[in-house]
């Protein structure tokens, strides 16, 4: 994330991401573009993103474990897993819950306000997986390498307005 922020912010993107938010233009964020938009991310022993979401970005561990067996999970966390939607949204339009989207973090995203959550999924713990707000949406996982539901959602994403 410092090499990603410090090429955000030479190119001037910092500046566009703030202005189309502010324009009520619909605005996509995926994996560490999601990761971006928090205030602070702890990867690189700290680094100050956008600020353009309430919220932190923390490392998950190199112990983390599946609760229910105590295996110890790999990181990062790479591969098939389920999306609960926690909101309805017209990015969601036409994605069964607990569809399963192609990821690939060892960082995860904690909102400062719940209310931002979108989606949840569980690795070790649930984390978020997605957040939405006005007219940003975000996603950890990669819908560019989610086959079909993937294609779904940025398809929604291009015909969705901005609004709720």
């Amino acid at each position: 994330i410092r090499d990603c922020m410090a090429e955000i912010r030479r190119l001037g993107i910092d500046k566009v991401v703030h202005n189309v938010a502010a324009a009520g233009t619909p605005l996509l964020g995926v994996c560490v573009g999601m990761q971006a938009m928090m205030e602070y991310s702890a990867e690189n022993d700290g680094t100050e993103c956008l600020g353009l979401l309430p919220g932190k970005v923390e490392y998950f561990g190199d112990d983390l474990r599946d609760p229910a067996s105590n295996e110890r999970l790999k990181i990062p966390h790479m591969g098939w897993n389920q999306v609960e939607q926690t909101v309805i949204h017209p990015v969601w339009t036409g994605i069964a819950q607990s569809s399963r989207f192609y990821f690939v973090h060892s960082y995860y995203v904690e909102p400062a306000n719940p209310e931002l959550i979108a989606a949840s999924t569980v690795y070790g713990f649930p984390f978020t997986s997605a957040v939405a707000k006005g007219n940003v949406f975000a996603v950890q996982f990669h819908p560019e390498k989610s086959q079909h539901v993937g294609l779904k959602l940025y398809e929604n994403f291009l015909n969705w307005n901005g609004s709720l």
